[in-house]
């Protein structure tokens, strides 16, 4: 039974950061009911057995994961080409992609190391470690309250940019890789990063109007405002959001929620919730906790969705072997974003994935395949909106799992509180002189600059684009984004 218009009323996306489906819940053992069949099933897990060999030396599953990791585990693309293909792997640009053995985790996390070495221990296989249940208390409480979903994937094997666009337009107009600053000042520079058929959010507005979606944020700079047509005042801190929807009148059909990203310019991403590799988990549970229990103590509780996933699997292990699916079909390979001459036929890692609401049955395991276009597709289906690419076009919906014919009357009023873990110290893994040209950084920065450029004269603006573009180290790039802040606070 999919989503028929008015059953759902209100859809939440909750995206947080970078990490896999095995390292998160492949040793919790969750058994439930499959939502195809009805018969008794259990999550596509981890049986210990599960190895990867680097150096002659064998390197196994194994939990408890142990925090902090210590050196940020690399996913940009050619990093999951050899985490998922092996070390000799070599992509094809427009081309297939080689054979898939998830064999090549450890060695990649070691090259990490080498980077790194000030920072780095040498237990490499760290990479293959995962939580216990009782370590994420939150989100096995999701997992089993609701839908978990063990067929989720990142929408393309790399990094984060390109995989959160694929969650609000079922695309990256080609993007493959993290883009520099230069790139993002001579692709973009003022109005934004552009779909080739429109955004989610684009595609609501034009149906339904103004008031129709809301964001909010963990932090003055959440990424959805590198899109064109997100406005600075579109977006409300994430503490808000419970008395929002208390208040009764909340007429936003999709809401679409980031978290906190931590110290983000200099590399340790800590004090954050986005639930990042280099932090910890206990900030996102909490996060997690907070957003489902302002959902389900509102108004809007029995005919609202909620999605939780996570944007790429950040480095961690999983033993799932992605599958292919449609392209968009809305680029050309060697657009402009594509780096590496990708398709977009192939999927990413396993994420983490609960989808949550009254109307779907407790302890439903879906192993049905999704990726982040999915997210755009639920929407489509709820509120009568057209595909935006071939990519959701033949995505499912998650919108399959509200089987029931009312809502429920035993979903839990509030979740376990996060499990307590260890007080992280913020040790930068970049200094002040080193590049803004590594991962997200660049992204960051542009949406700073799109923040001031809302905030003052339009003849204001090439003065600003050439402030940007004189930034070259972090230390540079933390003061324009604290002035920035404290500017538009």
């Amino acid at each position: 039974m999919a989503i028929v218009a008015g059953e759902i009323t209100n859809i939440f996306v909750l995206l947080l950061e970078n990490r896999s489906f095995d390292h998160m819940l492949g040793f919790t053992g969750i058994t439930g009911t499959d939502a195809v069949t009805g018969g008794a099933t259990k999550v596509e897990g981890l049986s210990g057995e599960e190895r990867n060999s680097h150096r002659g030396a064998w390197h196994y599953v194994r939990s408890p994961f142990q925090e902090p990791i210590p050196v940020d585990p690399a996913h940009e693309f050619l990093d999951v080409l050899e985490q998922l293909c092996g070390t000799q792997a070599v992509y094809a640009p427009g081309k297939n992609y080689p054979k898939i053995k998830n064999s090549g985790f450890v060695s990649d996390y070691a090259h990490s190391h080498t980077k790194h070495e000030g920072n780095a221990t040498r237990d490499f296989g760290q990479i293959m470690h995962g939580f216990t249940a009782e370590q994420l208390p939150v989100l096995n409480a999701l997992a089993r309250n609701f839908a978990v979903c063990d067929g989720w994937h990142a929408s393309l094997p790399g990094p984060t940019f390109p995989n959160r666009l694929f969650a609000m337009g079922a695309s990256s107009a080609g993007l493959d890789h993290s883009p520099a600053t230069a790139d993002l000042l001579t692709w973009e520079t003022f109005d934004g990063f552009v779909f080739p058929h429109g955004s989610i959010f684009d595609a609501l507005k034009g149906q339904y109007g103004e008031e129709c979606w809301r964001i909010y944020a963990g932090s003055r700079f959440p990424l959805v405002s590198a899109l064109k047509g997100i406005n600075l005042t579109d977006i409300r801190g994430v503490d808000h959001l419970a008395d929002d929807l208390r208040a009764g009148a909340y007429p936003y059909r999709f809401t679409w929620i980031e978290p906190d990203y931590g110290d983000m310019v200099f590399g340790t991403f800590r004090g954050g919730t986005s639930q990042h590799a280099m932090d910890n988990v206990a900030g996102g549970e909490k996060l997690i906790k907070q957003v489902y229990e302002a959902i389900r103590n509102s108004p809007l509780w029995e005919s609202s969705l909620l999605i939780v996933t996570w944007d790429e699997h950040g480095g961690f292990y999983d033993h799932v072997a992605p599958g292919t699916v449609s392209a968009p079909a809305d680029t050309r390979v060697g657009s402009k974003y594509n780096k590496y001459g990708f398709t977009f036929r192939q999927l990413g890692v396993r994420v983490p994935a609960v989808v949550v609401s009254p109307r779907i049955a407790r302890g439903t395991i879906d192993h049905r395949l999704y990726d982040h276009s999915s997210i755009p597709k639920t929407i489509e289906m709820a509120f009568g909106l057209k595909s935006l690419t071939q990519r959701d076009a033949a995505a499912n919906s998650a919108g399959a799992l509200l089987t029931l014919p009312a809502a429920r009357n035993d979903t839990p009023e509030t979740l376990p509180q996060p499990a307590p873990t260890g007080e992280l110290v913020l040790t930068p893994t970049q200094s002040g002189e080193e590049s803004v040209d590594s991962g997200n950084l660049p992204l960051f920065l542009h949406v700073a600059m799109r923040h001031e450029l809302a905030i003052s004269h339009p003849d204001q603006k090439q003065a600003i684009l050439g402030r940007v573009q004189a930034i070259k180290t972090r230390a540079q790039a933390a003061q324009y984004m604290a002035e920035i802040k404290e500017r538009t606070a």
